[in-house]
């Protein structure tokens, strides 16, 4: 199951969990508040599994990709790694779908401050349009994500501050309604 936590600031190894001490968890209640929501599917039959088809015919989710980073990926890869770790948002939903590994997805609360929310193979993930985020393999330094989009939308992030979209602006909105 998806785990969460209020991070600290440490510019230590962004691998490493960053658990604030005390530990401040945070639950799929709160998260959802934040409009972030959460599943847990069988992996091992991403291929075939009736749950992931139907989500995916639920949601529009049309077109998908798998992206694996790890250890001894090629140095492109390791580039694309740090730019996924900068802050940034998205003008649709971001989807993901942990088939191997294991990774961290950090989003902003309405307060500004980072959650962490790890995630391992079976775990699906859907961020929110607007929502500023980032996203980091763990010390495991092992992932095979599946990305899913929504039609045939241009997948464009944009980088802190990016206040002006009007995709934040219905996010920023969303969160004044809801937390």
């Amino acid at each position: 199951m998806v785990q969460a936590w209020y991070m600290d600031d440490s510019a230590e190894d962004r691998k490493k969990p960053h658990h604030l001490q005390p530990e401040q968890p945070v639950s799929l209640e709160q998260l959802k508040a934040f409009g972030v929501h959460s599943f847990s599917l069988d992996a091992d039959r991403y291929k075939s599994d009736p749950e992931l088809a139907k989500i995916r015919q639920e949601k529009n989710y049309t077109r998908m990709d798998i992206v694996t980073m790890h250890k001894d990926t090629k140095p492109s890869k390791e580039e694309k790694l740090k730019s996924f770790y900068e802050e940034h948002l998205h003008l649709d939903d971001e989807i993901r779908y942990i088939l191997e590994g294991s990774g961290y997805f950090d989003v902003r609360d309405k307060d500004d401050r980072w959650i962490r929310i790890f995630m391992q193979k079976g775990e699906m993930i859907v961020l929110p349009a607007g929502i500023y985020h980032r996203f980091t393999v763990d010390e495991n330094n092992y992932v095979k994500v599946m990305r899913l989009f929504v039609g045939d939308s241009e997948w464009t992030s944009f980088d802190r501050p990016a206040d002006h979209c009007e995709a934040r602006e219905k996010y920023v909105q969303f969160l004044t309604q809801t937390v």
